[in-house]
């Protein structure tokens, strides 16, 4: 399996994670706030919101234009102290911690 394989297997992994701790929205937030320009867009946006509506689709664009994907990323210590008392933090956790350590080659 090659890296956009398994960038788009994780990716899918995520989703289902959020979708089975009942942490995936139905409606988008507003175009105002998934402009924001901070990391992770926390003035706007919660984790979940990131992950889900900039986060996933960004990355899955890429996979899917074959596109240089981001290396040497490390997203796993925002989602663990924004979930840190959120059911599911775990499920979503180890999947962020999976896409953190193929963007840093560790398979």
């Amino acid at each position: 399996m090659d890296t956009y394989q398994h960038t788009s297997l994780l990716l899918d992994k995520l989703e289902q994670a959020l979708i089975a701790h009942d942490l995936w929205q139905s409606t988008s937030p507003t175009k105002e706030a998934l402009a924001s320009v901070e990391p992770f867009a926390v003035d706007t946006l919660s984790c979940t919101e990131w992950l889900q509506w900039i986060f996933i689709p960004k990355m899955r664009h890429l996979v899917e234009m074959k596109m240089a994907l981001p290396m040497g990323f490390s997203i796993a210590p925002y989602v663990e102290e924004a979930l840190k008392e959120t059911v599911g933090q775990q499920s979503v956790l180890a999947v962020v911690l999976e896409l953190d350590n193929l963007s840093k080659g560790v398979q």
